[in-house]
């Protein structure tokens, strides 16, 4: 089993700590992998002992068997974006443009690693299956929503943008039903509206995809789908939406080549339909 997928076993059991280290873990598996309990610690500011605690309860008998697992799973699969990052420390000025360019392809280059293509593929035809479906975000990744209502709709795919305060998402969810699928953003942390809207989603059936980073597998309760890769950027401070919005994209276009006739008829009505109302 991946650590991601032991995370979202126990993330119901996770204590803030917990979740701290979790999301450290994501972020920088090769450090982890590399060094101690007490370093991961002091990292993250808890205690020493929660580190060795959060191993057990992941299933490893010791830290070091949960460091081993790490590398593994992490090191070997991310070679390529540590070559990269050693080609680019070598180049690396001081401008601000080009930070955030190094950051992006080292990011980028990551996110194979934690996304894979069966995970993407299977994600999309839970999507693509579905009737409606509804899209949830708060904070910044409601860019992402946006993004993905209009290129859904563009697809003819009925949506529904989950939007403003308690009441407004209960009358919006409130018809969400069997047929239908739930979308969800959620990034620095667990938004407050996430659990209820999962929860909605298992009562009435509907399947669940989850669009996240580092905090994606101590998200509870687990969705029906994840995915989740660490963004661009300092964990504490600015990150940028590049990784998520490329998933979105893969998803988008996941679904487009599982029924491409379908795809590039809507494609084509949309087109000609813009030209009528533009009066061409």
């Amino acid at each position: 089993m991946l650590i991601a997928e032991r995370v979202q076993t126990i993330a119901d059991t996770l204590t803030p700590a917990e979740r701290r280290l979790v999301k450290e873990i994501i972020a920088k598996p090769r450090d982890v992998a590399l060094g101690t309990a007490g370093e991961l610690a002091r990292r993250t500011g808890v205690h020493e002992a929660t580190a060795s605690r959060l191993a057990r309860k992941l299933g490893f008998e010791t830290y070091a068997g949960f460091r081993h697992a790490i590398r593994d799973e992490f090191i070997v699969k991310t070679d390529p974006a540590l070559r990269v990052r050693r080609t680019l420390e070598t180049s690396r000025g001081h401008g601000m443009l080009e930070m955030l360019v190094q950051q992006e392809i080292e990011a980028l280059t990551r996110l194979s690693s934690y996304v894979d293509e069966e995970r993407l593929a299977a994600a999309a035809a839970a999507l693509s299956d579905r009737r409606r479906i509804f899209i949830f975000a708060r904070g910044n990744a409601e860019t992402l929503a946006v993004l993905m209502n209009r290129r859904l709709r563009r697809m003819a795919f009925e949506t529904v943008l989950v939007c403003g305060d308690s009441r407004d998402i209960a009358e919006q969810i409130l018809s969400m039903g069997p047929d239908d699928a739930l979308l969800v953003f959620a990034f620095r942390r667990q938004p407050r509206a996430y659990a209820p809207l999962i929860e909605r989603a298992g009562k009435v059936g509907a399947v669940s995809v989850v669009v996240s980073g580092t905090v994606g597998p101590s998200l509870s309760p687990k969705a029906d789908h994840l995915l989740a890769a660490p963004r661009a950027g300092d964990a504490d401070a600015f990150q940028t939406l590049t990784v998520p919005m490329a998933i979105c994209n893969g998803l988008i276009l996941s679904m487009a080549q599982s029924d491409e006739v379908r795809s590039l008829s809507n494609l084509e009505q949309l087109g000609e339909l813009i030209g009528e109302l533009e009066g061409r």
